[in-house]
């Protein structure tokens, strides 16, 4: 006797890993002739171009705006190991032998539990796939829930996350990008908001700070504003 065949299995979506790596380049470097500070930021080019079609590079300045770092490049790829490979090219060159990484975040792409019914447009969805915008700047913390937030029932924690989503949707000019890092990383998600109004960001983010939910953050900074330019341009504004 015959038996039905056992349906094929569906593949599981691919999933990306996303990493926001800051960086800062020594003071003695810009006290180098400027031929080899050219030939350095050449070479830190060729490493990052080197990976073009298997890592996403969106890179951005923070020259002036932190005192900790200089530049930020949001890497996303679905290989880890290609993101360890490229930082190891990137530190051989001649401006990479002069730049330390005192922050870098590691997360992946997952479906959000909390956004099935709040599709909106420009707005984070349930996607697997992060899509850089073009916004002029982006802003980027590690976050952290207390303990007692997963402890509450999934319905409670649902009728908080509907009225924070719905204060998000106030300030349609910001774009929420979440990915996630338990087990990866030291934070639980990295949150990247993408916008050409600054304003607009800081009024999102005191708004925020009046829902339910707010009472349950453990900790959300530092929080980098960062100035999206060209890889080039964001390597002329480190000074040499």
């Amino acid at each position: 006797m015959s038996t039905p065949e056992t349906p094929p299995s569906t593949p599981a979506p691919r999933r990306q890993f996303v990493n926001f790596a800051f960086y800062k380049v020594d003071p003695a470097w810009r006290r180098l002739p400027e031929d080899v500070r050219t030939q350095g930021k050449q070479e830190f080019l060729r490493a990052v171009e080197d990976f073009n079609g298997k890592v996403l590079v969106v890179p951005y300045s923070t020259v002036g705006i932190r005192g900790d770092c200089d530049f930020m490049l949001w890497r996303i790829s679905y290989d880890l190991d290609l993101l360890q490979d490229m930082s190891a090219k990137m530190l051989a060159s001649g401006l990479g032998q002069y730049l330390s990484t005192p922050y870098s975040y590691l997360a992946m792409t997952k479906r959000s539990i909390y956004v099935d019914n709040h599709s909106h447009a420009g707005q984070e969805g349930k996607r697997l796939t992060v899509v850089p915008g073009k916004s002029k700047y982006i802003f980027v913390y590690p976050f952290l829930k207390t303990r007692e937030w997963f402890l509450l029932t999934k319905a409670a924690r649902q009728g908080m996350m509907d009225e924070h989503i719905e204060v998000g949707h106030r300030f349609p000019s910001v774009k929420l990008n979440t990915t996630y890092s338990f087990g990866l990383d030291d934070q639980e998600w990295v949150v990247a908001f993408e916008s050409d109004k600054p304003e607009d960001f800081l009024d999102l983010v005191m708004a925020l700070r009046e829902t339910e939910g707010s009472r349950y953050t453990l900790r959300d900074t530092p929080i980098f504003t960062c100035v999206r330019r060209s890889l080039k341009e964001t390597l002329d504004t480190l000074g040499g």
